[in-house]
């Protein structure tokens, strides 16, 4: 592997592209502690935890996300990191407000839906009662 001034981090959410672009260090917090990471780093595969991951870019720039559970998968000058949630803030003040109104309507909608299923799932268990009874 040749080495390299940078690393080409994408950063996925399920349903788009939070970030794509060049890092020269990036640090995050996995199950078994915080870890940083340059260009040249190892080939590398971590469990990531709800925290903020920075990514610095090449004009000495910090970018600054909060993300919920991921993945994240390093392999030459490329990083993939896979999330769960997560949201951009331009610095660690701002993070905190976008980051609470950002995951508290998503956990409100899961809210909803999961009440839904288990109405569902309660009105499956009543037909299914009803078709074992004995005809009259």
């Amino acid at each position: 592997m040749s080495l390299s001034r940078s690393m080409r981090v994408s950063l996925r959410l399920p349903t788009r592209l939070l970030f794509e672009g060049e890092a020269v260090s990036l640090q995050a917090v996995a199950e078994n502690g915080a870890f940083g990471m340059l260009p040249n780093h190892a080939d590398h595969v971590a469990s990531l935890v709800p925290s903020i991951l920075v990514l610095r870019g090449p004009d000495g720039r910090e970018s600054f996300f909060g993300i919920d559970h991921g993945l994240l998968v390093k392999w030459g000058h490329q990083v993939d990191i896979s999330i769960q949630r997560g949201v951009q803030g331009d610095d660690l003040d701002t993070l905190s407000g976008v980051l609470e109104s950002s995951f508290k309507r998503v956990d409100e909608t899961e809210r909803v839906a999961r009440t839904a299923l288990s109405r569902l799932e309660i009105g499956i268990l009543r037909h299914f009662s009803d078709l074992r009874k004995p005809a009259p």
